[in-house]
């Protein structure tokens, strides 16, 4: 007979802490392996917790909506029925529970026997793995879950995908609680914002800071430890706009316009898709295109275009899309949002002219885009022309890049973009 514990699980290599979304079993509930006992939000994206122990949950150490550090108990199973009092006292005097299999309670969580841990994917588990939420809204609508390619994490199957396969809307008790974003593209780029205007926040309020504002929070600090130098380049979108009307009708993204033609000229400056590193430079042998995207709840993700140099302009803007869709319903793999070499952020479809951005830990450099405005011009021949122009900022580490290598990036960016832009398509 034992009581063991259930610690909050590391669901990606960045994260510290997790905020419980909900319980999915109650106290006295019997618990197989396999279960799913809890939903976890990590920095980015919400999991299913499973248990990797048989028995019964005897109490819950902490609410759903607790932020709990990595690590630390949340929950205690018990192995019989009669263990279920003593697993409870146990819990409300904050005692770490001790077992007769593992004897070692006082060892850290990390050398103790997990009992639970982030979904593992079906291809693992040899068996389909869906949410909950999937599985009753499947047995409501009539669909065959083994019939589904799930797109939550790891493959899981989740009520969306249901509600798809069924042609149905997903229902309003299911959805996010946070009001449906939109997707608009203005100088090139996509944000994420909430369809009506968020919540007034009373006066003299303190708001505890969301998973992901924290995660974002430390990414910033982090940041200051790096020098960084400024650079700014005007560049006019004439050709890119015509050919952004052309390809519009055929699902092409401005934002994979973009994403593609920095991919392209990135080819030309490895040292500018590189990372620094204490042993030297490190060089990526991909170039993973990152995005920055407002979230309607706080915060921001950055959805990676993976190897967007060598997809064509249809697969990124169908990806990009899909990265989207999955960021705003908090669906993406920790690779999806963290592996990005080179960022780009964009302020545009807001007003904003011009801005300098805040480099991400890990990378070389990020590309700040403002609106494209018309504006007057002087032409080669000395005439006056109005033209569509864009400011575009890079903030670099100067520990790797030097001023002429960013200067050079920006000049053939800009002649890509205001002259070879058909390459974009090919």
């Amino acid at each position: 007979m034992a009581i063991r514990e259930v610690f909050m699980p590391a669901l990606s290599s960045t994260m510290t802490e997790g905020k419980i979304v909900s319980w999915s079993k109650s106290p006295g509930d019997r618990v197989a392996k396999g279960d799913t006992v809890l939903v976890v939000e990590s920095d980015k994206a919400d999991m299913d917790v499973e248990s990797f122990a048989e028995g019964f949950l005897a109490i819950l150490l902490f609410e759903a909506g607790s932020s709990v550090p990595v690590g630390k108990t949340i929950a205690l199973i018990a192995e019989t029925e009669a263990e279920i009092a003593e697993a409870k006292q146990l819990g409300a005097a904050g005692v770490p529970a001790t077992s007769v299999a593992a004897p070692a309670a006082s060892a850290p969580p990390a050398a103790a026997a997990p009992v639970a841990a982030a979904t593992p994917a079906p291809s693992q588990a040899g068996r389909l793995i869906a949410s909950p939420r999937a599985k009753k809204l499947a047995k409501d609508m009539g669909v065959n879950l083994e019939q589904l390619t799930g797109t939550g994490p790891n493959g899981r199957v989740v009520a969306a995908d249901v509600a798809s396969a069924a042609g149905k809307p997903l229902p309003a008790n299911m959805a996010s609680p946070s009001a449906p974003p939109v997707v608009t593209a203005a100088a090139g780029l996509v944000a994420v914002q909430p369809t009506a205007a968020p919540p007034s926040v009373p006066m003299a309020k303190l708001v505890s800071f969301n998973t992901l504002q924290n995660a974002v929070n430390r990414n910033m600090v982090a940041s200051l430890a790096v020098p960084t130098f400024r650079t700014g380049f005007t560049i006019t979108t004439d050709k890119l706009d015509g050919l952004y009307k052309q390809l519009k009708p055929k699902g092409v993204t401005m934002s994979a316009l973009l994403a593609k033609a920095v991919a392209m000229t990135l080819k030309k400056y490895p040292v500018i898709n590189s990372s620094f590193t204490d042993a030297g430079i490190q060089y990526h042998g991909a170039i993973n295109v990152a995005v920055a995207v407002a979230m309607p709840d706080g915060g921001l993700i950055t959805p990676v275009l993976a190897d967007a140099d060598q997809m064509d302009i249809y697969s990124l803007s169908r990806a990009w899309k899909d990265l989207v869709d999955r960021a705003r319903a908090k669906q993406l793999q920790p690779a999806e949002y963290s592996s990005g070499t080179f960022t780009i952020s964009n302020l545009g479809m807001f007003g904003v002219d011009k801005f300098d951005a805040i480099l991400p830990p890990g990378t070389g450099a990020i590309l700040a885009i403002g609106a494209a405005r018309p504006t007057v011009v002087a032409t080669a021949d000395g005439a006056i022309a109005v033209r569509q122009q864009m400011q575009v900022n890079m903030t670099a580490d100067h520990r790797i890049i030097y001023g002429a290598d960013a200067a050079a990036f920006l000049q053939d960016l800009a002649k890509l973009i205001e002259t070879d832009v058909n390459s974009l398509t090919m």
